[in-house]
């Protein structure tokens, strides 16, 4: 599921953006079990934001990873697990209405628990391909 999007527009067919409500994530969050999985994401054109929705399903998880260029504000809608952090892994609790700072250049991880795990990101959008050197390069 998208949010809809205007193109930028606003009331009128005016050249000013105009707020607006995008989605309702709790009840997102509460609709019958599904595979896990992206159940929104933000499209309006011109946006400098990307934002999901994302549901796992219990037991399920993000295995550890290092984002290396973006901060991401990841908010717990509904359910709870375990965010592993640094490269050690750590086990940190998630429980519903956490707001947790993801550092670009960190290790996470995020593990869903026993009623699975539904969370709100949030980042800059994200920059076009780049060519990196190869690690040791």
């Amino acid at each position: 599921m998208t949010s809809p999007s205007e193109h930028g527009t606003g009331p009128g067919g005016s050249a000013e953006p105009e707020p607006r409500v995008l989605c309702d994530a709790r009840a997102l969050a509460d609709a019958p079990p599904a595979p896990g999985g992206v159940l929104w994401k933000l499209a309006e054109s011109g946006r400098q934001l990307d934002a999901n929705v994302v549901r796992l399903a219990p037991g399920t998880g993000v295995a550890p990873h290092r984002e290396p260029d973006l901060d991401v504000l990841l908010f717990v809608v509904a359910g709870g697990g375990v965010l592993g952090a640094g490269t050690g892994d750590e086990p940190r609790q998630l429980t519903e209405g956490a707001a947790v700072w993801l550092p670009h250049g960190s290790t996470r991880s995020l593990t869903a628990g026993p009623d699975g795990l539904a969370y709100l990101t949030v980042h800059r959008r994200r920059p076009g391909m780049r060519i990196r050197p190869r690690d040791g390069a």
